[in-house]
């Protein structure tokens, strides 16, 4: 949990902590696009957070699923399990 506020609150730190240094880089190239057209659109300064956030999700999402699929296959499927 905390590294969502990190993200949320310092993108491209949160990002790299959590193994992800080009979706850093590419969130610092965000931050200078978004406040350069932030000053019009302020929507747009939400968004450097919002792709940490959610890139930190989707990391997080892919290791939950990669250790299911180990685990499933080394101790092979649930008891009650019917292949479709």
């Amino acid at each position: 949990m905390p590294i969502y506020v990190l993200a949320a609150l310092l993108p491209p730190i949160g990002l790299l902590l959590n193994g992800q240094p080009f979706s850093a880089i590419f969130n610092l190239v965000l931050i200078v696009f978004c406040a350069v057209f932030g000053l019009f659109f302020h929507v747009l300064l939400l968004v450097p957070s919002a792709h940490a956030v959610i890139a930190v999700h989707m990391k997080r999402e892919d290791r939950r699923h990669r250790e299911m699929v180990e685990a499933i296959r080394r101790h092979g499927p649930p008891p009650g399990y019917r292949a479709p």
